[in-house]
């Protein structure tokens, strides 16, 4: 839209760079093309802005396929007017010289224009094709043939339009045939993706049996080991058991060994101590015998009396000591015999 500013009955137009003005004033062009910027009087100029830019037009259309079934086209169509002039002429461009605004909708004119176009072509190319095949290959079809179209139609360059790019974003059936026809698509991925549930639990359980495998392996190798170790243990504790009684027996007849010896020596100094034992007694005896002999000896040639006066003072000597005296009667019938006959001779 053209800024229009006022000033003591005049206005000044400023336009857009992608907007092209026409200016006439009594019928004459006073002035032609984009951004321009001058003044006018109202009352005798004629205003006219066509926009020169690149514009977007979308557009959503039904149509019907070849085994009658309804799809709607989603599709957007880039054009220009590439001559403002003949555009001004055939499409009413013209604005208000006090607002800038456009009196007419030429712009919907437009979109009209190249809706009904691209949606006739549309129609005939998907009016002879299957609802499977315009599903797979509809939007390439019916770009090519929307593109076609427009560049074969005459009255978009005699309107001064030119059509840029031509793009199809969707040709989609009814919800119901769509989910319908989703249906077997959704089954086999369903299938799919229980085949490949199956799959992957069939590779779990495969890895679990590897695994359990695996540890029944190794808990096989461990009691084989420990097998292995107990026997080991067994031979060790033996070899020990053996060793110890090795030692034992070594201690034992050592020990025995000494033994004996100590017997031996032992033995053999009683034998000694018996035998010095024995020569002492018998050497006392000889002694004592000797004495005795002496004793004897020396009291032959004394007197009968002598003897016993002898005999009564060492009985007088030891009397405190003596328990017992035995006296026969031939010995007291000598001694009272003796004892009187002295007595006689006394007298």
């Amino acid at each position: 839209m053209a800024d229009i500013t006022r000033r003591l009955g005049w206005r000044h137009l400023r336009g857009a760079p992608a907007a092209h003005v026409r200016h006439h004033r009594s019928g004459r062009l006073v002035h032609d093309g984009p951004g321009l910027s001058f003044w006018f009087r109202s009352l005798t100029a004629t205003l006219s802005e066509i926009p020169v830019d690149d514009r977007e037009l979308a557009m959503t259309f039904h149509a019907r396929t070849a085994d009658f079934q309804d799809v709607s086209v989603q599709a957007t169509v880039t054009y220009r007017i590439s001559d403002p002039a003949v555009a001004a002429v055939r499409l009413d461009f013209s604005i208000d010289p006090d607002t800038g605004v456009w009196r007419g909708a030429p712009l919907e004119q437009l979109g009209t224009l190249l809706t009904e176009t691209a949606q006739q072509h549309a129609l005939d190319v998907l009016a002879r094709t299957p609802l499977a095949a315009a599903l797979v290959d509809g939007v390439a079809a019916v770009r090519e043939r929307i593109s076609a179209g427009l560049a074969a139609e005459p009255r978009l360059p005699a309107t001064g339009i030119e059509v840029v790019a031509v793009r199809v974003m969707a040709v989609r059936p009814e919800p119901e045939v769509e989910r319908a026809l989703r249906t077997p698509a959704r089954e086999q991925i369903q299938q799919e993706a229980d085949r490949a549930t199956y799959e992957r639990r069939a590779v779990a359980v495969e890895r679990e049996r590897a695994i359990a495998e695996n540890e029944l392996d190794s808990q096989i190798e461990l009691a084989r080991r420990e097998e292995q170790l107990v026997d080991q243990r067994g031979t060790n504790a033996r070899r020990e058991a053996e060793e110890h009684a090795a030692a034992d027996a070594v201690r034992a007849e050592a020990e025995a060994t000494r033994t004996v010896r100590l017997a031996d020596a032992e033995a053999a100094k009683a034998v000694r101590l018996a035998t010095a034992e024995a020569q002492a007694a018998r050497e006392v005896g000889e002694a004592r015998a000797e004495a005795q002999a002496h004793w004897l000896r020396a009291h032959a040639d004394i007197d009968v009396s002598t003897l016993h006066a002898l005999t009564g003072t060492r009985l007088a000597e030891n009397l405190p000591r003596i328990e017992n005296l035995t006296v026969s009667p031939d010995v007291l019938t000598a001694l009272l015999a003796r004892l009187g006959t002295h007595g006689g001779d006394r007298s």
